[in-house]
């Protein structure tokens, strides 16, 4: 099932997307089920909206890909290296990305994201999976200058519209399966890697997170970029694809 969250008549609503239609939701999946009404939209006739606001917190992941991990020159971590991107980071699918004027090197990186479902706290790998909603696209912008020079990653992961999510959360997505993640810059393939390329998979980040802080419904964790990252200016059409949750797309623009 895939659920898009979108704005419709100067109102915000939820929506099981259905060919070319939405058929409308009586609240938020998440908390309510998926009660429908008896509306259906046009997909073209709405603007989708980020499917989710975290309602605590983004949880990323670092270093997850070797080849990435390599292109710094730096190793992987034993374990998964975890920061924070505050939840006014978040956009949605065509709205902007904003290069602030603080930084001289922004910067794409391409992600799955996993949407929490419940109370999250303590969960053995084994069952992370019932603790999931489902699964979205991300792009985990980042001020690569700020990352260098700072000696910590808040600041640089933290921008306001540096947390893009969408186009919308698929319920029944296999992150093990033979999915890749794509990213193009104004047409031009720049990542592209399976997702099994990951050194921790999304089980293990699931026990690991939640083995020092409860994860919320509605938290947000990002599973890390495979090696391609690179610079994006003003007027660049960013697109993060991966197979079976579709494709999202930001334009950037300077401050």
């Amino acid at each position: 099932m895939r659920i898009a969250r979108f704005s419709h008549q100067d109102a915000i609503t939820y929506g099981i997307v259905d060919g070319k239609e939405l058929v409308v939701l009586a609240g938020d999946p998440m908390f309510v089920g998926y009660e429908t009404t008896d509306v259906r939209v046009p997909i073209s006739d709405i603007a989708l909206l980020a499917p989710v606001i975290p309602r605590s917190k983004v949880v990323a992941v670092g270093r997850n890909y070797r080849a990435h991990a390599a292109e710094f020159g730096n190793d992987v971590p034993a374990e998964p290296m975890l920061f924070f991107k505050p939840n006014t980071s978040v956009i949605g699918p065509n709205d902007s990305i904003v290069r602030p004027k603080q930084s001289a090197r922004v910067e794409f990186e391409g992600e799955l994201a996993v949407v929490i479902g419940r109370i999250a706290k303590n969960v053995p790998a084994e069952r992370a999976h019932e603790y999931v909603f489902g699964y979205t696209i991300a792009n985990d912008v980042t001020a690569r200058d700020l990352q260098r020079s700072d000696g910590q990653w808040a600041r640089a992961k933290g921008f306001d519209t540096f947390c893009p999510i969408g186009p919308a959360i698929e319920t029944e997505f296999d992150p093990s399966g033979d999915a890749r993640v794509v990213t193009r810059v104004n047409g031009d393939v720049r990542q592209d890697a399976p997702l099994t390329d990951m050194v921790h998979s999304v089980a293990d980040v699931i026990a690991y997170a939640s083995a020092a802080f409860t994860l919320l419904p509605g938290d947000v964790i990002l599973t890390g970029t495979p090696a391609g990252v690179g610079e994006i200016v003003a007027g660049d059409v960013v697109e993060v694809e991966i197979t079976g949750l579709g494709i999202l797309r930001n334009t950037v623009r300077d401050a």
